[in-house]
């Protein structure tokens, strides 16, 4: 994985000099429990950047992990987003290693974390994104403002497909 497929970022106004991106939600999770990681995603739950970015994050220490997939806001009624999550929950258990809890939440993503929030602690944010030509989420700036609610952000982004990257698309 390059560094253009998984970008960290830190809320600045606490960041200890010298600390390196990543490394804050580490710093701060005590020992005695494993750090509380919200994965939010929804196409892009089970791909492979996304399941890399996981393994990733469970080798540097215990996680515990939650799936946010939120509703679809082009028809939120559907069931798009449980099937999602029925899909992409086995993957990610199986590359972290432990159940992953599943969500289904607001068709606008910031308010699904917000939600989230509201219930339980985390630690960190993983935002899987489609890649950047096409992704909503990027457009809305979605990984900026997660970070301004205070958790250090993860942003994984879709590989492109070789038609995309050639202009050969429809």
């Amino acid at each position: 994985m390059t560094t253009d497929d998984v970008d960290r970022h830190e809320p600045s106004s606490d960041q200890t000099a010298g600390e390196t991106p990543g490394q804050r939600a580490e710093l701060e999770t005590p020992a005695s429990h494993p750090a509380r990681v919200l994965i939010v995603a929804h196409r892009t739950a089970p791909t492979p950047r996304l399941l890399a970015a996981v393994t990733d994050r469970a080798r540097r220490g215990p996680c515990v992990f939650t799936l946010l997939v939120p509703r679809p806001y082009w028809d939120p009624d559907t069931e798009e987003a449980a099937a999602v999550l029925e899909l992409a929950a086995p993957l990610l258990e199986q590359v972290a290693g432990s159940q992953v809890e599943g969500i289904i939440g607001n068709s606008d993503p910031l308010v699904a974390v917000r939600d989230v929030l509201e219930r339980a602690e985390c630690d960190e944010v993983i935002i899987s994104t489609l890649p950047v030509h096409v992704s909503r989420w990027l457009r809305l700036d979605l990984p900026h403002r997660v970070e301004q609610l205070g958790l250090p952000v993860t942003v994984v982004t879709a590989e492109q497909s070789q038609r995309a990257r050639s202009g050969k698309i429809g």
